[in-house]
């Protein structure tokens, strides 16, 4: 609707402008006068709308009533008269327009592109800045190169409403000033000093991200090598992985965005008062890893490790989720990282039955198709919740829906899979705690003046719950329950809120419960000041089951009952974490399958 009446006065505009002021002679530029009225229009009354009277939302308009329509329709009208009042000034007297005049346009056109790339590039680095904290530019290009399918649009349209539409206000103001008839300047220095200002700006906002971004890492990423995967990779396929006879379960539970940092500052957190104390009680009952001398801490932010969909990658296959020669690599449906062995193949080969579950849809990341590839998963996302009529066909909030269902359904689920007589593997993820602000359930306590604390905090007492739960089930004997935070949290406003410093290490939750008899140890070298990173976890949880194998070491993941030194732990973590940015061979001959 908002559209329909720009249109609308943008067409009285050109009719205006094509009769009176230019008396425009000619079908194409009458044409490109009114696109270009159209476009400039639009963009200076959504500027108005959206910064003078704050109508943020502007691209959801079902919640408008009439006065709103009429506002913009106002805004439309004046920002015309100003159009037209500034052509007839800036021509100083009315000419005509022939078809010669109007040709070689790419000067003008060059300068309104380069301004919003240039802008673009500031705005959408300082966007995703604050938006996701230090976003790495591996998790960019991956997220990039991945399906989007299911992905939450309030990030979409938060970023089009925001560092987009700034960068065609900017746009629209250098083709005001490019495309103008400036009576005063000849043609030829006229567009000299546009396209001159338009390429500062270009180099300088493509310098500004590349700097803040870190986009040299690509360099990296694609044309520098490294055999510090080639020469620690250990095939977990020729590791003689043996299972006890009485096979455990394991259940495995992916907290979004769970940190340390919401404990309190004594149990080695950040806060005074303890967001989450119901996970702090039960990560003192389990066995958690601590890069600490004393207190809960948890893995590094390594490459290759930082969002959801690396961090599944990661604890299953023993690897970093590396960027991909092929940019389809993660988008294929019959295959994700084909060579690969991973946490499902295992499980799968012996005898388990699997279920992933999730309150988003399973397509996003391709995650999807890597549990079906890796293990022949059962998958039960928000799809498979509307198709069996869990929850109604039109039902959507969040990502999907909320973790309050997710418990429920992950009690049935697990009540089911203990009646199959196989030995069971489940896995889930809970989202109310991804950023912008998280989810505030209906009910939700809020003892806390930040939106996203309270979710973090009836987060923790809802897993609190559900383990309970699963504990008090005839199956918990021989289930073993991994609970781990999928990566540190990207809500960069609650840690502006909160006060925390640059120099803080976060870190994720982590804390297994009821590991093998005879696996686990309290011994403070083992739990404690450990250097290690989410592909450890791979082996660990293997060892958590009371699987042997060869050494200690799957992946390049390396077991952390074991007592040996992770990879980080021999080589240290800048030299290793920086080996692993660049490519290698074996990573693209034998998990791509691409020979190089």
């Amino acid at each position: 609707m908002l559209i329909l009446l720009g249109i609308g006065v943008a067409l009285v505009l050109s009719a205006i402008q094509i009769r009176i002021l230019h008396r425009t002679t000619t079908v194409k530029a009458s044409v490109f006068l009114t696109l270009k009225n159209i476009l400039f229009l639009h963009v200076l009354s959504v500027a108005a709308f959206q910064y003078v009277f704050h109508h943020r939302h502007y691209l959801i308009t079902s919640f408008y009533g009439p006065t709103d329509f009429l506002l913009y329709l106002g805004l439309c009208v004046v920002m015309g008269l100003l159009l037209l009042l500034m052509d007839h000034v800036l021509a100083g007297r009315p000419r005509e327009t022939t078809g010669k005049k109007e040709k070689g346009l790419l000067p003008e056109v060059l300068s309104v592109l380069f301004v919003f790339v240039g802008v673009l590039c500031i705005t959408l680095t300082n966007w995703g800045k604050s938006e996701f904290g230090d976003l790495p530019i591996d998790q960019a290009l991956i997220t990039y190169l991945s399906p989007t399918v299911g992905s939450n649009t309030i990030d979409i349209i938060s970023a089009i409403e925001g560092p987009v539409f700034f960068a065609f206000l900017c746009a629209v103001g250098m083709g005001l000033f490019a495309f103008a008839r400036i009576s005063f300047l000849t043609r030829w220095l006229h567009r000299t000093i546009s396209l001159a200002l338009a390429i500062v700006v270009l180099l300088s906002g493509a310098a500004y991200g590349v700097r803040k971004f870190q986009l040299t890492d690509l360099y990296s990423h694609y044309f520098l090598h490294s055999t510090i995967i080639d020469e620690n990779y250990v095939d977990p396929r020729k590791a003689n992985i043996q299972f006890p006879e009485k096979k455990r379960n394991l259940i495995h539970i992916y907290l979004e965005s769970m940190e340390n940092s919401y404990m309190s500052t004594e149990n080695g957190g950040f806060m005074e008062q303890d967001l989450i104390p119901e996970l702090t009680l039960l990560a003192g009952e389990g066995y958690s890893f601590s890069h600490l001398d004393k207190g809960f801490g948890g893995p590094q932010s390594a490459v290759g490790t930082t969002w959801s969909v690396a961090s599944m990658v990661n604890m299953s296959t023993g690897l970093p989720m590396k960027s991909p020669i092929d940019r389809n690599a993660y988008k294929r449906k019959d295959s994700f990282l084909p060579g690969a062995w991973a946490l499902g193949d295992i499980l799968a080969a012996e005898g388990y039955e699997q279920t992933l579950m999730f309150g988003a849809d399973a397509d996003f990341g391709g995650l999807t198709t890597y549990f079906k590839t890796h293990g022949n998963f059962h998958i039960m996302d928000y799809k498979y919740a509307k198709e069996t009529g869990a929850i109604p066909k039109d039902y959507k909030v969040w990502w999907g829906y909320e973790d309050e269902k997710l418990f429920q359904f992950a009690k049935e689920e697990l009540i089911r899979l203990s009646n199959t007589g196989k030995p069971f593997h489940f896995t889930m993820e809970t989202a109310d705690t991804h950023r912008p602000d998280g989810y505030l359930e209906k009910g939700t306590p809020t003892p806390y003046p930040n939106q996203y604390a309270n979710v973090v905090a009836h987060s923790a007492a809802q897993v609190y719950d559900f383990v309970r739960w699963i504990q008090q089930q005839p199956f918990y004997d021989h289930t073993t329950v991994v609970i781990i935070g999928d990566h540190i949290s990207m809500e960069s406003n609650f840690f502006k809120f909160y006060g925390f410093p640059k120099e803080y290490r976060r870190s994720q939750y982590n804390v297994i419960l009821n590991p093998a008899p005879g696996v686990a140890s309290r011994d403070p070298q083992i739990l404690m000041e450990r250097d290690y990173a989410n592909f450890d976890m791979f082996p660990t949880i293997l060892s958590s089951l009371g699987v042997s194998f060869d050494g200690s070491r799957l992946g390049i993941g390396t077991d952390l009952f074991s007592g040996e030194k992770t990879l980080f732990e021999e080589k240290g973590f800048s030299f290793a974490d920086r080996e692993l940015t660049k490519r290698s061979e074996l990573y693209d001959r034998e998990i791509f399958g691409h020979p190089n």
